[in-house]
């Protein structure tokens, strides 16, 4: 599903050169669940940024679903993102001015889904993560936990078969982030891959492969 040979991804300024990734080679094959660890600044946001097409490396080569995306634009990537992608981030990023339905169903809408489908979609991912009776509530309403139930929603109603977690738990207090954690695991062994970024040693032992960066190179 994931390929790289030689990731590297540099940031320029006008006085200092900075390589964030360096020389990474890595395999992430289809129903695999990887943990990336590694100490504040070493490149784990840089890299699920590249993986997740939110970025391109500066050089080496990325493979996703067998099509080298190394240079692929902007759009290229957007449309990727689009039908296989879904994220989850630490700080939720749901829109407070949409409900818990319309949260979920916004990559819907940006997949021009009918409004019946949409329902449908969203109403049996709402059942499935038991967060339907929530489904006229706005972000404000709920919980840690439960925003972040919204978020996993979110990143997989359209199908989306690789998830990309930044720091999911980072917010969450250890029962609610204990529950997150279960339904990532759920969501893998119903076939879902999961690249996840984590501090934790705890969350990082769901994981069937475990990533550890240091300084942008795989250590």
């Amino acid at each position: 599903m994931i390929r790289t040979e030689n990731l590297t991804k540099r940031y320029k300024t006008a006085d200092v050169e900075t390589t964030a990734l360096d020389d990474v080679n890595l395999t992430i094959d289809q129903g695999d669940f990887v943990a990336i660890m590694g100490p504040s600044g070493c490149g784990k946001s840089t890299l699920l940024n590249v993986l997740g097409l939110l970025d391109n490396p500066c050089e080496g080569r990325y493979e996703f679903m067998n099509r080298d995306v190394s240079g692929a634009t902007e759009r290229e990537r957007a449309l990727l993102r689009k039908h296989h992608v879904g994220f989850i981030f630490q700080s939720f990023n749901l829109i407070d001015e949409l409900t818990v339905f319309e949260n979920i169903e916004l990559p819907l809408i940006y997949q021009g889904m009918s409004s019946l489908n949409r329902k449908k979609k969203v109403g049996e991912v709402m059942e499935r993560l038991e967060i339907a009776h929530r489904s006229g509530h706005f972000p404000y309403q709920l919980s840690g936990g439960q925003q972040q139930r919204v978020a996993i929603c979110r990143a997989i109603v359209g199908n989306q078969k690789l998830i990309f977690a930044d720091e999911p738990t980072g917010n969450l207090d250890s029962s609610n982030g204990e529950q997150v954690m279960a339904l990532l695991k759920d969501l893998n062994q119903n076939g879902t891959t999961i690249v996840m970024v984590t501090h934790s040693d705890h969350d990082a032992s769901f994981a069937k492969q475990l990533i550890r960066l240091h300084d942008g190179r795989l250590a």
